[in-house]
Order: structure tokens, then sequence, then C-alpha cells
């Protein structure tokens, strides 16, 4: 049985590179790939930092109670700290109180671009922007100025919310999920079921807006998949999950839609929509992030307990490797052929590549 590996040159560069986030190990998956991957260390900051950029392709980074930008070759040109909360994005980011009445927002570069004149938190996805009203059952989308374009009321508390491209999903504590349009149209509507106690605990909706994915219920517990069929929602896709969670958590569509990510209890969820086929990986801890890089990889950063772990993955395939490291606050960003690894007060690049 062949083991890709990385070669000791590389091990030596990498360890010291990333001792100051506590790497422990790299973990290589026995499921060959030829060519071998190659994750090389280039470079690792500190937040504080701070450098002049006219880097115009800026990368948003949240650590602990930090918030700022970094570009590809080193520079951080931002550090915002903030005593409750924030919210960024790769093009703005702001920060609020308890009591936010209303928020100034800035661009990456930290120019003004607005004030949302709302009550609630602000929240950022993606180039979209919308605040969360108080009571939570309720929420509004704004422009990149900050004018409201359009809201929606409910009675039930939001327990799960994300957007995509061309749509936003909103889950709620009475077990509905709501899609909306652009324009804040209702385009589906419907209650999965299926459990003794209704509840949607993660959703994610396609960038066409077709199919909503979500983790649903509380004893039998579900993941279910369903696609617009006319005026209705048809359920295409579901299945009782082996072991349960009781928070929130994350589930989300690849670039092109057809394939589902989901996180179950102890467990990575992947569902092939093109064959109905779901793969099931062991994680361990909560997945905070999955994403995508142009090569087709998958990077996965979960928590268990103190340790994080990055874990590598081709599509629909076990995974190829893995790194840990110790720490009270992390992040990925991949940007190209580039994985950002951010960890504490530290943010480290490794280039990916095939040889």
């Amino acid at each position: 049985m062949e083991i890709m590996n990385f070669n000791k040159k590389k091990r030596k560069i990498l360890i010291p590179s990333l001792c100051i986030i506590s790497i422990i190990y790299i973990f290589v998956a026995t499921h060959p790939v030829k060519p071998e991957l190659s994750l090389t260390p280039e470079w690792t900051v500190d937040i504080s930092n701070v450098q002049e950029s006219t880097a115009k392709d800026l990368i948003p980074y949240r650590l602990g109670q930090s918030i700022g930008y970094f570009t590809n070759d080193g520079k951080v040109v931002s550090n915002v700290t903030f005593p409750f909360k924030a919210s960024i994005s790769e093009s703005r980011y702001t920060t609020y109180t308890p009591d936010n009445k209303a928020a100034e927002f800035f661009n990456a570069d930290g120019s003004k671009a607005g004030v949302l004149e709302e009550d609630g938190f602000p929240f950022f996805q993606d180039n979209k922007i919308y605040v969360m009203k108080p009571g939570g059952t309720s929420f509004a989308r704004f422009d990149s100025n900050g004018k409201k374009i359009w809201d929606f009321e409910y009675y039930a508390p939001i327990t799960a919310f994300n957007t995509s491209k061309n749509a936003t999903v909103a889950g709620y504590a009475d077990g509905t999920i709501i899609s909306f349009d652009e324009k804040g149209n209702i385009d589906q509507k419907f209650t999965p079921g299926g459990s003794s106690v209704e509840v949607i605990l993660g959703a994610a909706v396609s960038d066409d807006g077709k199919r909503i994915a979500c983790i649903c219920g509380q004893d039998k517990q579900r993941f279910v998949v369903a696609e617009r069929n006319g005026n209705h929602s048809k359920i295409v896709y579901h299945e009782y999950l082996p072991s349960e969670l009781k928070r929130q958590t994350l589930v989300k569509f690849n670039k092109t839609s057809d394939v589902v990510y989901f996180n179950y209890s102890n467990g990575l969820g992947i569902l092939d929509l093109a064959t109905s086929k779901c793969y099931k990986l062991p994680v361990y801890g909560k997945i905070s992030q999955i994403e995508f890089s142009s090569s087709g990889l998958i990077f996965v950063l979960s928590k268990n307990l103190s340790t994080y772990k990055v874990s590598v993955l081709e599509p629909l395939k076990y995974p190829l490797a893995s790194f840990e490291f110790f720490g009270k606050t992390a992040f990925i960003q991949i940007k190209d052929k580039n994985l950002f690894v951010g960890c504490d007060s530290k943010i480290s690049k490794i280039s990916i590549s095939r040889k």
C-alpha cells in the first residue's frame, strides 16, 4: 500500500513555520493520489504587525476579538478590535454593541461605506448585508450603501440562516424553513417534519434558489434536501441521522450546487445529488468552515475541545491529508492555490500543489 507523504525537507520547514500556532502533526490518509498533494509553507505573520499596502484583493480574517484584512504576500493591513461582536466579509465589516440601534460599516480598505439605521445585529455574508432584528424572529436586507431593500417578520425565533448568490434561507424554531429571492419574495416555505421536536438547526440554499438542504428536528433528527416543484417543495432526499446534535450546525452546497456537505454528530456527510449517494466521514467536534479551492479540493476546519483540525478532501472521496493544532480561535481561507490558516494572533500561508 502506497502512502502519500511530505518529504523531509518540507516537513522541517512546515513545523517551525507553524509552531507558533502549535501544530501537532501532519497525518496523510492511506488513499494514494498521483501526483501527490504538496502543502508548502510560505510565511507566518502576527496580526498586530499592521502595514500599509496598495493591494486591492484583500483577504478577511477574524481571530478572537479582532477582525481585519491581509494580503496574499503577508501584509496585515488592518486590525480592528471590538468589545462585543463584529461581522466581516470580503468587501466590508462592522462592529456593534449589545443594544445596537445603528451601525457604521466600512469597506475593506477602511473607508466608510454607510450606516445601517436599524435596531439589531448586522450580519455580512459574501457581498450581502442583513440585520437580525431584536427578538430574533425577523431580519432585514440592505444594499451596499446601507439602504433597506426588504424585511421579513415571523413569530418563531430564527435558528438557522444562510445565503447564496441569488437566494436567502431562514430556518425557525417551529421547524419551518423559508427561502427568499433577491427581492424578498418567498420562494419556498415548508416544514420537513419527521421528528418528535421540530426545529431547523442548519440550512443552505443553492445559488439558483431551487434547492434547500437542512438538518432538522430532535428525537429522530434528519438531513433533508428539498427542490422547488412548481408552487410546492418536493423532498428529493432524506435520511435519519445515526446520532443527534443539540446545537446549530453547518450545511453548505458546493460551487455548482450539486453536492451538499453537512455536519452531523461526530461526522461530515457528503451528498451527491446526481446519484443520491451519501458518503460519511468521521469528524469529531464541530465543523466551523468548509472551503473550496479552484483546483477542486475541499478544506474542512473542525474543532474538538481545544484541538483544531484542517482536513483536505477530494470531491466524494476520502481525505487526502490533515493537520492539527492547538488554539482558542482559528479560521481558514482559500485563494487561488493557497491555503491561509489563522490561529489566535497568527496567520500562515501554505501553497497547494500536485507533484
